[in-house]
């Protein structure tokens, strides 16, 4: 934990992100390299994944949004008024991160394909996804990740 917090501390990263909690506007995303927390928007209809991070000039550092799907499938994102560059990480529904796009162009149309079989994508800001080491494999954990069927790779206590 030690080596986790000088991490963070060197990254200018708030250490309360690496608080283990789990809450609905928290996702922590876990790996090798330790964990970090982002504070999240839920985008769980379809409005809500629809609208998105649109004609927003700006996020906070640790921020971003969870979108929730009812089921795994295929998904493609784009940028369409999108006004800052995103990483988008997206998850099977055990919340283990399948493919991360790096840093999506803003107002870009061209259409982003995440996988199939996906059922959460975290969008968080351009660029933080590597500078925090964040890679296939490792685990998206929030109280909608997982289920009877799937559980989750990393669940909530």
């Amino acid at each position: 934990m030690k080596a986790l917090l000088l991490t963070a501390l060197l990254l200018g990263l708030p250490v309360a992100g690496l608080a283990g909690g789990c809450a609905p506007d928290r996702v922590t995303v876990r790996g090798d390299w330790g964990q970090a927390g982002f504070a999240v928007e839920i985008a769980d209809d379809a409005a809500e994944r629809a609208q998105g991070l649109m004609n927003r000039a700006e996020m906070p550092r640790m921020a971003g949004m969870l979108f929730v799907y009812d089921a795994p499938q295929a998904v493609s994102f784009w940028m369409r008024n999108t006004l800052i560059p995103l990483d988008i990480i997206f998850a099977g529904a055990d919340g283990v991160i399948r493919s991360i796009h790096p840093r999506a162009k803003p107002l870009d149309e061209t259409p982003i394909p995440g996988g199939t079989d996906i059922q959460y994508v975290l969008e968080i800001n351009g660029g933080m996804a590597a500078r925090l080491g964040i890679t296939e494999g490792d685990t998206l954990r929030h109280p909608a990740i997982g289920s009877e069927e799937v559980p989750a790779a990393a669940p909530c206590d």
